[in-house]
């Protein structure tokens, strides 16, 4: 205890909080590590760039590491489940008896993007146009006039499935939605109020402009001429769109921003920069004392529900297929597992925007360069649509951060009244285990382009792994 007679400037120092920059913490030893891990993140989300890409991706990264598919192995060493090919579950035994102990890590793979309408090529004025439906919440302004690509796969009826990638290659051509121009936009867009100013049936592709050939008298010459390249290529028809998932998503690669390459920019860091990381945290933790679950799932965005999102029994299927594998009662001990596992929902939170402080509680949010960001809770306003997290986790987890030199500080997601937004933590709460949020800061969340700090996502990676080795 410090008594009154204690400097008043050593008292300060060991009373207060006082918030670190990661970066001075991060050891020269380090920095090597640091930034080849950052270039093979940079390569996944440029290869990641839907929920199903993702997947594949993390797949072929889990089997370099020696993880085998659980469906092709007796073995539950080092598995992965891959879940209708829109989410994956990784696990990794531990020393401890299989059902006595369970560190999870839960991330997301979907991001805000636009997906197209079950019938949406149409011909105007001489353009070939694709419709979409934003998924997610976007500004919806912030997509237009910028080149944007063409994601998916297409499932014919005879059981195949192709996948499409158009506008990622530098030889592809990219899309795009065209906006109005200042002279001509004064009443009908500069009036409005932002979610106003372009409605959704507007956000539309243009996706061609070449005839089919010379007759003026055929109709939807160049509708057919796009057909026509797509059936070529695909061997798709227009039927074939209702049984597609196609998304348009940015164009081009993830970039090192700022000149002294600190942040990395792209789209999709909510949350594959979570999803990543948990993914290269179960991989790095060697011989652990505890079983380790990593979930990567779909549909965070709206809700988490859906067969491949947080809102299912995913959790208790995965377990239940590894633990019958060794002889246990499914029922009763899945259960008890669950009860007792420790949980990390791994999602991102709102970076503090110089120009934009006053949406935040100053105290109490996330800054760019803090480190691994805790939020004891989320939901809106009142809490609504939250877990909260127990003082004891919290106090744990400090101490685990702590002694392993981890850069962390606690945060909410803006002022009490400003809005909000929940997470999968409240969906694994339901297990009755103990579990809380934790990610990195993030500028320009949901936008084309999102912003995150390399201290920060290497402090997270670190922490991921101090989570699960202890």
């Amino acid at each position: 205890m410090l008594g009154k007679k204690t400097d008043p400037e050593e008292l300060k120092k060991a009373l207060f909080w006082e918030r670190k920059n990661a970066w001075d913490y991060i050891p020269e030893s380090q920095m090597k590590r640091l930034e080849a891990y950052m270039k093979d993140y940079r390569s996944f989300l440029d290869y990641a760039k839907t929920e199903r890409e993702s997947v594949n991706t993390a797949i072929e990264i889990l089997e370099k590491a020696g993880f085998e598919d659980m469906r092709k192995t007796k073995d539950t060493k080092k598995i992965y489940y891959n879940h209708h090919g829109r989410a994956l579950a990784i696990f990794r035994q531990g020393k401890t008896p299989i059902q006595k102990d369970l560190k999870i890590l839960v991330a997301h793979l979907d991001s805000p993007r636009l997906d197209l309408k079950q019938y949406p090529l149409y011909e105007d004025e001489g353009m070939a146009m694709l419709k979409t439906h934003y998924y997610g919440g976007i500004k919806k302004y912030q997509w237009l006039s910028r080149p944007l690509a063409l994601h998916g796969v297409i499932a014919f009826p005879d059981g195949t499935v192709d996948s499409i990638v158009i506008g990622e290659d530098e030889n592809d051509p990219v899309f795009t939605i065209a906006d109005l121009l200042p002279h001509l936009a004064g009443k009908i867009q500069m009036t409005k109020k932002a979610n106003e100013f372009i409605p959704a049936e507007k956000l539309n592709i243009l996706f061609g402009g070449k005839p089919f050939n010379d007759d003026p008298k055929l109709e939807d010459r160049v509708k057919l001429n796009v057909l026509s390249l797509l059936n070529e290529a695909y061997g798709i028809t227009e039927d074939d769109f209702v049984s597609a998932d196609l998304e348009i998503v940015p164009a081009g690669k993830a970039r090192d921003v700022g000149l002294d390459r600190a942040f990395i920019g792209g789209y999709g860091q909510d949350d594959r920069v979570c999803s990543y990381a948990a993914m290269q945290a179960i991989i790095d933790t060697e011989d652990p004392e505890v079983s380790s679950l990593v979930l990567l799932l779909d549909k965070e965005e709206i809700g988490s529900e859906g067969a491949a999102g947080a809102n299912t029994w995913i959790t208790e299927l995965v377990l239940g297929y590894i633990l019958a594998r060794h002889g246990l009662d499914q029922s009763s001990v899945v259960r008890r597992l669950l009860a007792n596992a420790e949980c990390l929902s791994a999602d991102v939170n709102a970076g503090v925007h110089p120009d934009w402080k006053e949406v935040h509680e100053l105290r109490n949010a996330a800054y760019m360069n803090g480190g691994l960001i805790l939020s004891k809770f989320t939901g809106v306003r009142g809490k609504g649509g939250s877990n909260e997290a127990p003082a004891e986790f919290v106090a744990q987890l400090r101490n685990l951060f702590d002694q392993h030199d981890i850069i962390w500080h606690i945060a909410e997601l803006g002022k009490t009244d400003e809005g909000g937004g929940g997470t999968i933590a409240k969906f694994m709460s339901y297990y009755c285990m103990k579990v809380i949020d934790a990610g990195v800061p993030v500028l320009d969340m949901h936008s084309p382009f999102e912003i995150t700090s390399k201290a920060d996502i290497w402090m997270m990676h670190q922490g991921f792994c101090a989570f699960l080795d202890n």
